[in-house]
């Protein structure tokens, strides 16, 4: 069976290539973990996050937008004592921020799903390269998706981290043409 590279032989890195990465997401609780562990990773490896996953599960209350829009200082400051997450205050601090602004998307758009799926009109992007090496590291898409998150009040939304983000939920599915996991094999 032929995957992307980037998935290696880590058992980890292998059952998220072919479980979840490229697969559309529709659940706004599984949007936002995406938006967390995106922007967690940034200047960090993806299975650094994904062995942190687990962690991040605990210290975000599953990644529910109500409680973890109501975290206080205090929460915020427990969590930075967290070994099994990322303990960066700017990237935890984030994560309280971007919950408040997700619920504010979910107001206006109905669902996080529509707000975030309207940046590919609401079907996925598939993409059909041969080489890592011609996969880009943002488009046109994730530059517009990271202005308006960040016009919104979301942060560690850049173009990379989004076009990440899409590539991850599936809004892009990049998985090279050789792959299995591509929707032309």
């Amino acid at each position: 069976m032929i995957r992307c590279p980037w998935a290696g032989n880590d058992p980890l890195m292998v059952a998220y290539h072919d479980d979840e990465w490229g697969q559309p997401v529709h659940d706004d609780r599984l949007l936002f973990e995406f938006i967390t562990l995106e922007g967690a990773q940034a200047g960090l490896s993806w299975s650094t996050i994904l062995n942190k996953r687990d962690g991040y599960r605990r210290a975000f209350e599953n990644f529910d937008l109500e409680k973890v829009a109501a975290f206080s200082d205090r929460d915020i400051a427990g969590r930075l004592a967290d070994p099994g997450i990322v303990r960066n205050r700017l990237k935890v601090a984030s994560t309280v921020a971007n919950a408040r602004a997700a619920i504010a998307a979910v107001q206006e758009f109905g669902s996080l799903d529509a707000y975030l799926w309207g940046f590919v009109e609401g079907e996925p992007v598939v993409n059909h390269f041969e080489r890592m090496e011609d996969v880009p590291a943002e488009t046109g898409r994730s530059v517009a998706m990271s202005k308006d998150l960040k016009k919104r009040g979301f942060r560690f939304v850049g173009p990379t981290i989004c076009y990440a983000f899409m590539q991850a939920t599936g809004m892009v599915n990049d998985h090279l043409v050789t792959c299995f996991k591509h929707p032309g094999s």
